[in-house]
Order: C-alpha cells, then sequence, then structure tokens
C-alpha cells in the first residue's frame, strides 16, 4: 500500500509505537509542527465588572449531547 499511496503530495508518516506514550507524544508533536505558526502578541484584556447571576435557570442537563464515557468500560477503570 505505502508503495502505490506515499506520494510527495500526500506522504503518509510512520510512528514508532513499541513504547505508547512516547508514540503519542512524538505524533502529537509532529502533528503540531506541520501547522504554520507565528506566536502573537496579545493586547491586554480588559473584562468589564461581573454580572448578578440573579434570576438565571441552568438548562436541563438532557439537553445536552455527550461523548460517550467509553472510559467506564474499560475493565480495571
Amino acid at each position: 500500500m505505502f508503495v502505490h499511496t506515499d506520494t510527495p503530495e500526500s506522504p503518509w508518516f510512520v510512528v514508532e509505537a513499541d513504547d505508547k506514550q512516547r508514540a503519542r507524544l512524538n505524533c502529537v508533536a509532529h502533528l503540531l509542527s506541520m501547522v504554520p505558526y507565528q506566536d502573537v502578541i496579545q493586547k491586554p484584556l480588559t473584562l468589564p465588572p461581573r454580572q448578578s447571576d440573579q434570576g438565571y435557570v441552568r438548562p436541563s442537563l438532557d439537553t445536552y449531547t455527550y461523548v460517550p464515557d467509553h472510559v467506564s468500560t474499560l475493565t480495571g477503570a
């Protein structure tokens, strides 16, 4: 598959994964290195005074869309 699909326009990258923690960190570092980035100096932010929370009613929790709790299904978790 690599011979036919690893092209200069769309290269494949292989992550050595004998050590899973190092593999994850290397993969994240590689992905971040691929994104163009330049440091932006932010102007200091001035916030207005905090509003009163009188009259605020939190929406019902069943109106939100949650990520499934996959970790609780794992053994030993």
